[in-house]
């Protein structure tokens, strides 16, 4: 029964690790409608117009990927 419990345990932790990575963060452009991967040179001099939000949420708003980065 412990065995099983411990096997619960990480298979919980592995998915609740996977889901978690799952969900992206992008720099998206209010006035372009674009988004960039936080690494993404565009999105580094992003200051004016730009929000930090998950990938899935800016593709929500209609945003479509950096041409450089590929969001």
């Amino acid at each position: 029964m412990k065995k099983l419990i411990s096997i619960l345990c990480i298979i919980t932790l592995f998915l609740v690790t996977t889901s978690s990575a799952c969900a992206e963060t992008v720099v998206y452009n209010t006035k372009t409608g674009k988004y960039h991967s936080l690494g993404c040179q565009w999105a580094k001099k992003c200051t004016v117009n730009c929000i930090k939000l998950e990938k899935k949420d800016a593709k929500a708003r209609g945003g479509v990927p950096c041409k450089v980065c590929g969001g």
